[in-house]
Formats: C-alpha cells, structure tokens, sequence
C-alpha cells in the first residue's frame, strides 16, 4: 500500500472510516536508514519504562527513550516522562518532518525491539497533552514488524502493514479517537527494530 505524502486532503481513508493514514515504504533511502539505525542503536539512553498494566506496576517489552524539548514532558500508564535532549541525528529528522508535513513536532518516542518477543499492546496515542486530533509521524528502522490498525467499536474494520525499514507511516485527523493500534509479538526470527513517532507535546492540556 502506497498512500502519498502530504496527508490526504479528503480526511480519511476508504478502507478505515474515520481515519487519516499517509504512508510511504521507501522514505528514507536504505543509505540513510541504515546510518540512522546505527547512530540511534549506539547513542539513546534505551532503558526498560515501567508501566501499569491490569492495575500493577510492570516493565514494558521493549526498550523505549523519550527525546524532546525540556517542557515536552509526558505521562504515560501513570508515568510522567522527563525528555532526553535532541540530539543531532533526530533534530535532522524532526525538521525534515516538519517541513514536509507542515506541522510542528517538539517530541519524540523511540523505542528499540529487540526481537520478536519485543512488543506493544493495544492502544491509542490520546493522552490529554497530545491533544484531540494528533499528528503521530512514525518511522521505522531495522526488521520489518507488522503494525495492526483495528476500530473501537466494529473489530471487523481492521488493517495490517508490514512496516520496512526506512518507512513513515503518519497517523492523524480522528485516526486516535477511532482506532487503536499494536505491534504484536512474532515466533519468527526478526532483525532488532527501531521505531521513531513524532508529536507535539502541549504542556497547557497537561493532567
């Protein structure tokens, strides 16, 4: 699939009412992936986020650094999240978005996949400080995993994209208030993965 770059003017997709997908497979040459994966998989402060889940504390599969502007501070599953600074690999990025999307981004969540067992659950990107109709910029480095789209309401409206290294993917309009989304876990053996989603971080609609 192949939707092109800047967002579709009509507001949403055919094959998922109600949301706003842009996508491009190639967005980054293999060249420049490549060379971002290294610098990221190197220079982050990857830890291992607490998060709540069923009620109680747990450490999330996956590693994850927040990057961003001092006051872009996020609270996720019950966590507040100080960012990292911009580093110039990802301030590099940032602007390039920014241009191309026509939108600002003050933050970033990269998180690191190790392998197949790595994972994220179902959810939506809808915190109060991301505010109501988000722009989510996703960029993929490394193994190629499977991102899953499903609706809130009508499970049988749902969409699979295997995402390749170097791609975009930006979710926006009502994409969030609609759908939730995950990365599942895979038997199969996977090259570590590196993902990057870009957003703006509004301090006023903080909780």
């Amino acid at each position: 699939m192949t939707i092109p770059l800047p967002l579709p003017a009509d507001g949403c997709n055919e094959a998922l009412p109600g949301a706003r997908l842009a996508y491009r497979p190639a967005w980054l040459s293999a060249v420049e992936a490549d060379g971002l994966f290294d610098v990221l998989y190197r220079s982050l402060p990857w830890s291992v986020h607490r998060i709540r889940l069923f009620g109680r504390a747990v450490d999330s599969p996956r590693l994850s650094a927040w990057i961003g502007d001092a006051d872009a501070v996020y609270r996720y599953s019950g966590t507040d999240f100080e960012p990292h600074p911009w580093i110039p690999a990802l301030t590099g990025l940032r602007e390039r978005l920014q241009d191309e999307l026509d939108t600002p981004f003050n933050s970033v969540l990269a998180n690191l996949y190790r392998d197949g067992r790595d994972a994220m659950g179902w959810h939506s990107d809808d915190e109060p400080e991301l505010g109501p109709r988000p722009v989510i910029a996703s960029v993929s480095l490394g193994g190629v995993r499977r991102f899953l789209l499903r609706h809130r309401d009508d499970p049988a409206l749902r969409s699979a994209i295997a995402l390749p290294h170097g791609s975009l993917l930006v979710m926006s309009g009502d994409t969030q208030h609609h759908y939730r989304h995950a990365l599942p876990r895979t038997a199969k053996p996977v090259a570590p993965r590196i993902n990057l989603t870009f957003r703006w971080i509004d301090p006023a609609r903080r909780r």
